[in-house]
């Protein structure tokens, strides 16, 4: 009878119809995350993103297709699609630019374990596999996968006050090589501050990405914003500036985000 009347306590408390608590946090643009922190039930979200990098001899563009959906509360998937493309600036030689590839297959998994309405805060764990392909010029006569990517990744954010959000993410990507044999690892962690105009869905902040790899270190920063087309509609503005100019110097970035309604 004590199980029985608790129960039914908790069920007055809360509705079937009633959805767990949601904090509202900025979400990075560049290295985006898997559905929202916290997500509900039923949300889905459609990406296409576009980037140019300028890397010395030739340019470099990125192309993206993402889906992502939570399949129940707080817990959210993602499958994606990433497309390199290159171009030479200067008259150079076809063996020294790349070729174009679809990068990999790419799925990914996020949980909400943790979302207090008291400290505004939500952490979360994450994985994301890559099966990386071969270039568009070598699929038929030479392997088709060429490896794979391990990339467990933890999520922390914490808004601070009414309209400013910080957020961290980090883990390792560990690389496997099918045809060397051969592994590696990188380590990254982004930070991110964000400004979110009061009363909408706009937003302007800093991202920044670093990447630490055995006798090197990576550094980018993200200048972004945010705008609000419609309910349902996004775009995501995006310039990148390496602290130190290695491979890469300027780019830029563009995503547009889909979020069909839901129940």
């Amino acid at each position: 009878m004590l199980l029985f009347s608790q129960f039914t306590f908790a069920q007055e408390l809360t509705p079937k119809d009633s959805l767990p608590y949601k904090v509202k946090h900025a979400e990075p643009l560049y290295i985006d995350l898997i559905r929202d922190l916290g997500a509900h039930k039923g949300e889905k979200e459609w990406n296409v993103g576009a980037a140019m990098v300028d890397q010395l001899n030739f340019d470099k563009y990125e192309a993206l297709i993402e889906y992502e959906w939570a399949v129940r509360d707080r817990l959210g998937l993602e499958i994606e699609l990433p497309f390199t493309f290159y171009a030479p600036v200067l008259p150079i030689e076809e063996a020294a630019k790349p070729n174009n590839k679809l990068e990999s297959l790419k799925m990914a998994a996020q949980w909400s374990f943790f979302v207090s309405k008291k400290y505004q805060t939500s952490l979360a764990l994450g994985y994301i596999h890559e099966l990386t392909l071969n270039d568009f010029t070598h699929l038929r006569n030479e392997q088709f996968w060429t490896g794979n990517v391990y990339n467990p990744f933890f999520v922390a954010a914490k808004r601070l006050g009414s309209n400013w959000h910080s957020l961290i993410y980090t883990g390792p990507e560990i690389h496997q090589h099918f045809v060397s044999r051969k592994w590696s690892t990188t380590y990254a962690a982004h930070t991110n501050l964000h400004y979110m105009v009061p009363g909408t869905r706009n937003f302007i902040g800093l991202e920044v990405n670093k990447f630490w790899q055995p006798g090197d270190f990576d550094m980018t920063l993200r200048p972004q914003m945010r705008l609000a087309i419609s309910d349902q509609l996004l775009v995501g503005i995006v310039a990148g500036i390496p602290v130190k100019r290695e491979d890469e110097r300027m780019s830029a970035f563009v995503r547009l985000i889909y979020e069909p309604k839901h129940r």
